[in-house]
């Protein structure tokens, strides 16, 4: 039952407030909208109120508005569709009303409410409120997880690794095992505060108190390291327990489980998650022999880390390194905070995710990130399935985290997609005509094959992953 309802929940939801975005703006900008659609197939409830039908279908996963539109013809939809006369109910029909427009009555739809007889800013206005609706429902999430779980603080003040840094030599005074006092004479209590501390820095010098003494280095200033360059370049301290281990990762078919304590690597020490990734990352492509201890008994295993793409944290610059698809146990505790602090922290977690995922796109397109790397439905309903059984808060970040990939990703110009169609409206206005029905029909075409190819990729890569599962569970 959970695997069914969770993934109808997350992505259901999710779609649902996007069109709920579109059909709110139609309203308001006087856009005929005779259907409103929960899902999709066959209804299973149906109620007209006013001029707009309001559906419940079989398949709930998202929803549709239909519009009114001059391109019925030839595009057959835009949100869902138009409304002709060939879809218009006959006298004597259950629903048919003799005084309402079409498709419930004989009555036409007033050119006036067509889409197309909207100013250029209204129809913007209806094709981005989807996009709004998303990154909002995504902001009320994470501010109420923040607001009824706390804000997450990493406890440690103790380094577990300094990566080099060319315009901070200083810093290799800092040493794995130390523990941070205080920044600029401010004392701190967490990571969470060391790294507030080193940002709020800005330009001049940035001194760090540790156990074994002081340091000092410039930062923000010309020749020298930004803060978040500084932040990027020291790691805290993690102990090599196993948090997570990704479906169809070396980690996954070896056998490594959650709950897993590192041992050795290669038969060499493993005292921290940095130590691991020092390991691990040059060594893609290559066996290495782990040892791990579960439940009082020490298990042995063979890794081969596949090679990734991944921007250095110290310098910016992509590289390639050694992945074994495991994370490590969640280093943070929960802090409470207040209301204002909460809405800081929810729009703080919706423009970092929407960063991240900029750049995940950016990275496709520029090769960086393998598209191997891209999840379709299968993944999606996995996701789900694991987030619901993890408890309420990991399924709604997940709604979050959906609800800003949908936000980010329908603003790619691809027709049929909202940024492909405020593109389309745009280079109208500036055309100062509408594009003929047969221009129109090929860019939604070329839109729809591309959508088509993309989902076909991630599906292709979701099958892929789930046959190395389970030769991973049949063969080990």
């Amino acid at each position: 039952m959970l695997a069914i309802l969770a993934p109808i929940i997350v992505f259901g939801l999710v779609i649902f407030v996007h069109e709920l975005g579109h059909f709110i703006a139609a309203k308001l900008t006087g856009v005929y909208a005779p259907r409103f659609s929960i899902g999709f197939g066959p209804a299973l409830w149906r109620h007209r109120r006013g001029e707009t039908e309001y559906v419940l279908a079989a398949l709930p996963l998202g929803g549709y508005v239909r519009m009114a539109s001059r391109h019925d013809a030839e595009t057959a939809f835009i949100e869902g569709g138009g409304e002709g006369e060939g879809e218009a109910l006959k006298p004597g029909q259950p629903g048919y009303d003799p005084e309402a427009m079409l498709p419930f009555g004989p009555k036409p739809v007033p050119e006036s409410r067509w889409f197309e007889s909207k100013s250029l800013a209204a129809r913007l206005f209806i094709m981005i409120a989807g996009v709004t609706m998303n990154i909002l429902l995504a902001f009320v999430v994470l501010t109420v997880l923040a607001l009824t779980y706390g804000e997450p603080v990493i406890g440690t003040r103790v380094v577990g690794a300094v990566h080099p840094l060319a315009t901070a030599p200083a810093l290799a005074q800092l040493q794995p095992g130390d523990t941070i006092l205080a920044v600029n004479g401010t004392p701190v209590r967490t990571w969470s505060e060391i790294a507030e501390r080193i940002d709020a820095a800005g330009a001049g010098t940035l001194t760090l108190r540790t156990n074994r003494g002081e340091l000092s280095m410039p930062v923000g200033t010309p020749g020298a390291p930004t803060t978040a360059q500084v932040i990027g370049a020291v790691d805290f301290f993690i102990a090599p327990v196993i948090g997570d281990v990704l479906p169809g990762s070396p980690a996954r078919r070896a056998g490594l489980a959650l709950g897993d304590t590192i041992v050795t690597i290669d038969n060499r020490p493993v005292q921290s998650w940095s130590q691991l990734q020092e390991r691990v990352t040059p060594s893609a492509g290559t066996d290495l022999p782990f040892q791990v201890r579960r439940g009082g008994r020490l298990v042995s295993m063979t890794i081969r880390p596949e090679s990734t793409s991944q921007k250095d944290p110290a310098t910016g610059t992509m590289r390639a390194v050694g992945k074994i698809g495991a994370a490590a146990a969640d280093p943070t505790t929960r802090q409470p905070i207040g209301v204002g602090d909460a809405i800081v922290a929810g729009a703080r977690g919706t423009w970092v995710t929407a960063g991240k995922i900029v750049g995940t796109v950016r990275g496709l397109l520029t090769r960086e990130v393998s598209v191997r790397q891209l999840g379709g439905p299968i993944a999606i309903t996995r996701a789900s399935v694991a987030a619901a059984q993890s408890g309420l808060e990991s399924l709604f970040f997940l709604i979050a985290l959906l609800s800003v990939n949908v936000a980010v990703l329908n603003l790619l110009p691809i027709p049929i997609l909202d940024g492909g169609q405020i593109l389309l409206n745009v280079a109208e206005s500036v055309k100062g005509s509408p594009f003929s029905a047969r221009t129109r029909e090929n860019i939604l075409r070329f839109g729809l094959v591309a959508i088509l190819l993309i989902f076909v990729m991630s599906t292709f890569n979701d099958v892929v992953m789930g046959f190395r599962d389970l030769v991973a569970k049949l063969f080990g």
